[in-house]
């Protein structure tokens, strides 16, 4: 059994004494939680808040794991940036939390997520060698290799093309079995796929919207999902119209 807790964050992010969001999300543990919003509402600072990073404003409020442990200490993240190091290689991007944390990296689980993500022909060159969408594979390598019980990603799946977004979404929802994860995502599709719960978030709240019945990871043909996406897509155009 995963000792993945869930978290709870409540609370008003202002910045320079101008409220962002006053929200409160629970992500419940060992799910998978999609979070949707228009862009600048505050999105990727909740996950910053999570992480106990700055997020240049000020948030009152609470962030808890249910089991009361500290949360940030157990949690990987993956920004919407790659932030490969363009000195070291993939493979040694991929294993930089371990030696930064002075652990003997496992080389085998390195080469083997390499090997999942299409980069072991890679695996020597720098980031700049690679596409973005290579990079950003390299990225998300490397956040399946902190294997922690709690998973933040932010638009991790961007870059890539629609036959290789499907391959990447199936194997975080695989590696990332038993955890808690939040996904930041603008793709309706997305996270009909992928979530347990989906949240919509204003400036008032993150609202919940109604996942398909069946269990993640969908099918991209599921009929529930297919007609989750529509739905969501639909309502978020009319919001944002």
């Amino acid at each position: 059994m995963s000792d993945a807790p869930g978290i709870t964050l409540s609370g008003r992010h202002a910045i320079d004494g101008t409220p962002l969001f006053e929200t409160e999300i629970s992500l419940p543990a060992r799910q998978w939680t999609c979070l949707l919003g228009p862009s600048g509402i505050g999105k990727s600072t909740v996950l910053r808040l999570i992480l106990g990073l700055e997020t240049g404003g000020a948030f009152s409020g609470e962030i808890a794991a249910t089991d009361g442990k500290a949360v940030h200490s157990r949690v990987s993240y993956m920004a919407q940036s790659d932030l490969l190091l363009p000195w070291l290689s993939v493979v040694e991007n991929v294993v930089l939390g371990a030696r930064l944390r002075g652990e003997r990296p496992d080389m085998a689980r390195a080469d083997s997520l390499l090997d999942r993500v299409g980069l072991s022909a890679h695996r020597t060159k720098t980031p700049r060698a690679l596409s973005g969408g290579m990079r950003q594979r390299a990225a998300l390598a490397r956040t399946l290799m902190e294997d922690r019980p709690v998973v933040l990603l932010d638009e991790p799946f961007s870059a890539l093309d629609a036959g290789t977004r499907a391959d990447m979404q199936e194997l975080a929802a695989e590696v990332l079995q038993g955890k808690t994860v939040l996904l930041v995502t603008h793709d309706p599709a997305e996270a009909s796929r992928l979530g347990h719960q989906i949240l919509l978030m204003s400036a008032q709240e993150a609202a919940p919207w109604p996942v398909p019945a069946s269990d993640p990871v969908r099918a991209l043909d599921d009929a529930g999902a297919l007609q989750c996406q529509a739905e969501l897509m639909a309502h978020l155009r009319e919001v944002q119209a």
